[in-house]
């Protein structure tokens, strides 16, 4: 069912667990492996190096793709590896950045190509983010605010993804696979929670020319009497016009105008089951019973059993990053004042 691979080297018949993790809030995914690494319980019987490659297969198919980063070997044999693909050295590196004039796909295609990350296929963000200065950030949070200023223009939605060790970006959320989790079925158990504690009542929202804005507050009667007023701010760049900065208070509200719901389940394991991944679910105790996406996975194989543990929300959405005026505004070069010429005095 599972192979492995070290480099050149198979060790498939070593292998006691796999764990394959992904998070929505970080944009890689995480292999941990458990392994004897002995025959005879005296000596190691193969050597891994931090660095090399590591392939994971499921049913003859690659389902992970990345690199050796840690070990630890016990005096009994046992071994732990643990390995993350590609998309890793966007937390790993560090650096201060100047953009102008360049989409979000475009920095990161530049950030990618000066960092040595191999990409796969980045889908074109359109909106041309006009200045960004970014300092000391590493190159995810890099990466998510230019996303982000994309989604705050456009309403339009881009993810990081992993495809066969290769960094990729998707617009949307493009469901891969559905899995339906249900009572009696595959469903081994479930909790499930609700809060406003996010939620917000009215949206204002500010853009267009300096000394001109346009303001527009939009608001839901029905939840701000149920719930009070939860106020969401947000100012748009100075080309923004009136129209547009209407539009975005409204998909605004539209987006944070819902209850936050989070489901854990734990279900047997179906391996394309990834982060964005649509799930429907159906359990009597929580009264859950509908559609989810897939924030948070963890596959466990072992002893030939393959389970998962999921967390699901309603929406699938960017993870939440500051952004400063700052860093969107070209900074301003303060001209020293000429001094006033000095005037000859000719002594007679």
């Amino acid at each position: 069912m599972i192979r492995l691979f070290v480099g050149t080297l198979d060790i498939t018949d070593t292998v006691k667990s796999v764990s394959l993790e992904g998070n929505s809030t970080q944009f890689h995914r995480t292999l941990t492996v458990e392994l004897i690494a002995s025959v005879d319980g005296r000596k190691p019987s193969f050597k891994l190096d931090e660095g090399q490659d590591v392939a994971f297969l499921f049913n003859d198919k690659i389902r992970f793709r990345g690199v050796l980063f840690s070990q630890e070997i016990g005096s009994d044999g046992s071994l732990s590896i643990k390995a993350y693909d590609s998309n890793v050295y966007l937390t790993k590196n560090t650096d201060s950045k100047l953009f102008r004039e360049k989409k979000a796909s475009e920095i990161l295609t530049i950030l990618a190509r000066d960092f040595g990350i191999p990409t796969g296929t980045i889908a074109d963000t359109g909106y041309v983010i006009p200045y960004l200065r970014l300092s000391n950030l590493t190159l995810r949070d890099m990466v998510l605010k230019a996303l982000t200023i994309t989604q705050q223009q456009t309403g339009k939605r881009f993810f990081l993804g992993n495809e066969n060790g290769k960094l990729t970006l998707n617009a949307g959320v493009e469901a891969k696979s559905f899995l339906l989790a249900s009572d009696g079925q595959n469903l081994m158990s479930a909790t499930y929670s609700r809060s406003i504690d996010d939620t917000k009542t009215q949206v204002k929202v500010i853009g267009g020319p300096k000394g001109k804005e346009t303001v527009v507050v939009v608001k839901d009667d029905a939840k701000r009497a149920k719930y009070g007023a939860l106020q969401a701010y947000e100012e748009m760049d100075e080309k923004a016009t009136p129209s547009q900065i209407k539009q975005r208070a409204t998909t605004l509200l539209r987006e944070q105008s819902g209850v936050k719901e989070q489901l854990t389940v734990e279900v047997l394991g179906v391996i394309t089951v990834d982060i964005g991944t649509a799930v429907y679910v159906r359990n009597a105790m929580t009264g859950t019973n509908g559609g989810y996406y897939v924030t948070n996975v963890r596959h466990n194989i072992a002893n030939s059993l393959h389970t998962m543990e999921l967390e699901l929300t309603r929406t699938y959405e960017l993870p939440d990053i500051d952004l400063n005026d700052d860093e969107l505004k070209p900074e301003t070069v303060k001209q020293k004042a000429k001094r006033p010429a000095k005037k000859e005095v000719t002594k007679k």
